[in-house]
């Protein structure tokens, strides 16, 4: 999938695949509140969400835990099949499943007590090619990227980071741990919102790698040696 902003001369098009009825019409509505996007489907489970990629949407939502599997089986599925991108957002903030959905390919990750204005940026980002991330999230990939450090974990500001990432790179995963969006972010580093899309793209480029999974691969690899 290609990184390049969606930019059609038409609604934006989401899918949601969510099982929990009140929470799916939760986010029915906080979409169709948006001017320019459009519901084109919504599934409980994987099976339906499977069909929902022949509608050919922008973006997929996408729940973790679904009746029929997990929400990061279909995501290599959408990405294979289509130029759809996903956000996923979860009531999960664990390590493990946070770091499972973006090594499957998932383009971002919030968690479920998101604010419907913090979910709505998290899908304007996602569609504009940028990598939304929940404080939770932003956590656990600054453990990924800071340099190994001997003793117990540092706090957000004391992290030593490879050296191949810029201060400012170092200011914004900082920025995103401590729960910024990406718009509170820009406003405390004083840049425009699409610098910090293209801020958190060059992190992955500096990896020398194309994409979400193959960075956290060429990351884990990195800290073992």
């Amino acid at each position: 999938m290609s990184d390049s902003s969606i930019s059609p001369d038409r609604p934006f098009r989401i899918a949601i695949v969510e099982d929990d009825p009140v929470v799916r019409q939760y986010f029915m509505r906080i979409i169709a509140a948006a001017p320019g996007h459009d519901i084109v489907g919504v599934a409980p489970d994987i099976a339906t969400g499977r069909a929902l990629i022949a509608l050919k949407p922008d973006l997929f939502l996408m729940d973790i835990g679904l009746p029929d599997g997990t929400g990061y089986d279909l995501v290599p599925e959408i990405r294979a099949a289509s130029s759809a991108r996903t956000l996923v957002i979860s009531a999960f903030g664990d390590r493990d499943t946070v770091v499972r959905a973006l090594s499957a390919g998932a383009d971002g990750y919030l968690l479920k007590d998101s604010s419907p204005d913090q979910i709505l940026d998290g899908i304007a980002v996602t569609l504009a090619g940028g990598a939304p991330v929940s404080p939770a999230a932003a956590i656990y990939l600054l453990d990924l990227l800071r340099a190994p450090s001997a003793g117990s974990a540092p706090a957000v500001a004391d992290l030593a980071f490879d050296a191949r990432l810029t201060p400012r790179e170092t200011d914004l995963l900082r920025a995103f741990a401590e729960g910024m969006s990406y718009k509170e972010a820009a406003r405390a580093l004083g840049i425009s919102h699409h610098t910090v899309g293209n801020h958190v793209k060059a992190i992955y480029r500096k990896l020398e790698v194309s994409s979400r999974s193959e960075a956290l691969r060429a990351v884990n690899a990195w800290r073992k040696v």
